[in-house]
């Protein structure tokens, strides 16, 4: 087996990595100062202009396909990529992106949505998750009846990821209660000032997580805005939630890093009694335990990403990826923490700020508990052993 990395992913990642610790990394200060105004991290017209400074570099789209202008790299590559962007806490990602399912556009709604979005133009979100259907969401309650030429939209979304700033959603309504997730939600692509409301819900994370909720009274959507076909909405939200839970670990295994390298430098500057805490066998029992984690999340996260390069159905994978990112980065997170005492709770120093953020990890695109059930499943049904890709 050769576990090393082709000169291009190599290139590819140094570029990134190069690019965080040169544009990223000094805005540091500025968004831990900015956030504890209340204010996001980066206004958007700087956050803009790094994507800008970005693709004049040639890096932008990273899954995009290339007819649309993007790098079209693989999934390794992508969670390569997401680890070194995890290394810090301001909140970047590359331009020339859009939601997987906007591919399934046809032709009209894909001058409407699908470029504007990967040109940066417009923005969307994924509007799914309700109050009464989070984890569970074939229980969505949110109608849409057809009168005449247009859908009528009645519902309430929650914790909708970028629900603020989007000027259309994807909502996902019910159109046939007696068939239900088994064909009768249909996907619809909804305008703003087609009369959808949105309000913050404030959150324990960093002002750049805020979700939203939704509120579809009455909203009055075109048949033409049917993303795919009438009744076939579950099966491209499932598509979509599923795009890459490989890539959400990846990112905090970034930010892993970067924590335990701080621990260590702290705990080799840091005296009590006399001598560097480095050398209490505590703190090193700490560093050994991250370390451990930290390699085991790498080789967990880049096998989900192998198998989807090779064609392989990777489901499995990433949710174990998820799950054991998802605990053990909140576990590391903690011990860094620890390691660096009282200091290390304040805001002056960006732990407790990782703290916050990392929590997320374990509740957002499928909580612990559905990944447990989810890898559980596969084992009891005979679709995953135990034993691995290898057999």
């Amino acid at each position: 087996m050769d576990f090393s990395l082709s000169d291009t992913e190599r290139d590819i990642r140094d570029w990134v990595r190069t690019f965080v610790q040169r544009e990223l990394m000094p805005l540091e200060s500025e968004v831990l100062r900015r956030e504890r105004a209340g204010e996001r991290g980066l206004p958007k017209e700087q956050l803009a202009q790094l994507r800008d400074k970005a693709r004049q570099a040639g890096f932008w789209g990273v899954q995009t396909p290339e007819e649309y202008g993007g790098m079209d790299l693989s999934a390794v590559m992508a969670a390569l990529i997401e680890i070194e962007l995890g290394r810090t806490f301001v909140p970047f990602s590359f331009g020339g992106y859009a939601d997987n399912i906007l591919y399934h556009a046809n032709e009209e709604q894909r001058q409407r949505y699908l470029l504007p979005t990967i040109e940066g133009e417009r923005k969307s979100c994924f509007a799914i998750t309700e109050p009464g259907a989070g984890s569970d969401a074939k229980n969505i309650r949110t109608t849409a009846r057809k009168e005449g030429s247009e859908w009528v939209i009645d519902g309430e979304k929650t914790y909708i990821t970028g629900g603020i700033d989007a000027d259309f959603a994807l909502v996902f309504a019910v159109t046939d209660r007696d068939r239900g997730a088994d064909g009768g939600v249909t996907c619809f692509l909804v305008d703003r000032d087609m009369g959808w409301k949105s309000e913050p819900i404030e959150i324990m994370g960093p002002p750049d997580r805020m979700p939203a909720s939704l509120v579809f009274d009455g909203v009055r959507v075109p048949e033409g805005n049917v993303l795919g076909e009438v009744g076939r909405g579950f099966a491209l939200a499932m598509q979509w939630i599923g795009r890459g839970r490989y890539l959400l670990p990846a990112r905090a295994l970034g930010g892993c890093e970067r924590l335990v390298e701080m621990a260590m430098e702290h705990s080799q500057s840091r005296e009590t009694f006399g001598a560097p805490i480095a050398d209490r066998q505590s703190i090193q029992w700490m560093l050994a335990d991250s370390a451990v984690e930290i390699e085991s999340l790498r080789w967990l996260v880049l096998q989900a990403a192998w198998q989807i390069d090779s064609g392989m159905d990777s489901r499995h994978a990433q949710s174990i990826a998820k799950l054991y990112g998802g605990t053990r980065a909140n576990e590391i997170v903690d011990r860094v923490m620890q390691i660096h005492g009282g200091m290390g709770y304040t805001r002056e120093l960006p732990v407790e700020r990782w703290y916050r953020d990392l929590r997320l990890l374990r509740i957002f695109e499928g909580t612990d508990e559905i990944q447990r059930r989810t890898i559980s499943r596969n084992l009891l049904k005979g679709h995953a052993s135990v034993s691995g890709v290898l057999g």
